[in-house]
């Protein structure tokens, strides 16, 4: 496949490789969800930058001494499907933690990070809630944060013989702890503030 440079040029009908997405170049975010791709929503809102910055720092303050890394939108993750064709999902999370060095490369991660967060956004709820959560499930992401800013809930689920187990949604007033990070403890104020 030749270079493309105007997202039309696309036929969203077909199944294209992580080989094909390198060679595009045109403005729009896309992710590659099992070979289909899917046009993201715009620049995140303020809201949603404000929540992302937040968690960041936070992660940042927490793992610091841990051999982890905190990467943030826009970051390409190559997840290994087994119901996939391999190379054929990259997606780029709100906040990933990824403590496996060997998965960095130049291009981003190449596996499944360690904890993968995503903001909803209105008009991407579904693909967050379900495509996502189904897709890290099956990927086995250990960790998935769902943040809703409107309600300031954060909904964590941990990966338990492969499915995601959901624990209690987090509200204000109470403090986050991370089932694979015990350590790791963040006010929800903290993620909202000043949202």
């Amino acid at each position: 496949m030749a270079i493309v440079t105007n997202f039309s040029d696309l036929d969203l009908s077909k199944k294209y490789s992580y080989a094909d997405y390198l060679k595009w170049q045109f403005q729009e975010r896309v992710e590659l969800i099992k070979g289909f791709i899917l046009k993201m929503s715009p620049a995140p809102s303020m809201v949603h930058q404000r929540i992302s910055s937040n968690l960041t720092g936070c992660f940042y303050e927490n793992l610091k001494r841990k051999p982890c890394n905190v990467f943030q939108a826009p970051f390409d993750v190559r997840l290994p499907i087994p119901s996939a064709q391999k190379d054929t999902t990259v997606v780029q999370p709100d906040l990933c933690v990824i403590c496996d060095e060997n998965k960095l490369d130049a291009r981003g991660c190449n596996g499944s990070p360690d904890l993968m967060v995503e903001i909803i956004s209105p008009n991407n709820s579904k693909h967050d809630v379900h495509t996502k959560f189904n897709l890290y499930q099956e990927a086995g992401v250990k960790e998935y944060w769902l943040i809703e800013p409107n309600d300031k809930i954060i909904l964590v689920y941990t990966l338990v013989d492969e499915i995601f187990i959901g624990l209690k949604p987090q509200v204000e007033g109470e403090n986050i702890k991370s089932p694979l990070f015990p350590e790791l403890e963040i006010a929800i104020e903290d993620v909202f503030y000043k949202v």
